[in-house]
């Protein structure tokens, strides 16, 4: 971790935005990644506005079609440095 430089800039992200930032990475639409869980778009469009909950089950689903760990999903702004700290 020598190597390792902090982000000059840090924002906010909620889960919503982790779930949208990792869906527009991966060049899908909300209807593209309604055919690979199984959630309604109306329920992914809902959750990117923070509206609903992603709740455990959920992230797992998405984690797996966005090729990430659910945690990614999760907790979008924990801080290993912070955290740890404590």
């Amino acid at each position: 971790m020598k190597d390792y430089e902090k982000a000059k800039r840090h924002i906010e992200v909620t889960v919503g935005d982790s779930v949208r930032i990792l869906r527009e990475l991966q060049a899908l639409s909300q209807n593209d990644l309604a055919r690979l869980t199984g959630i309604p778009q109306s329920t992914i469009s809902a959750i990117e506005n923070d509206k609903v909950q992603l709740g455990v089950e959920r992230a797992k689903v998405l984690a797996r079609a966005l090729s990430c760990h659910p945690a990614v999903l999760v907790f979008p702004g924990w801080d290993i440095e912070h955290e740890s700290a404590a």
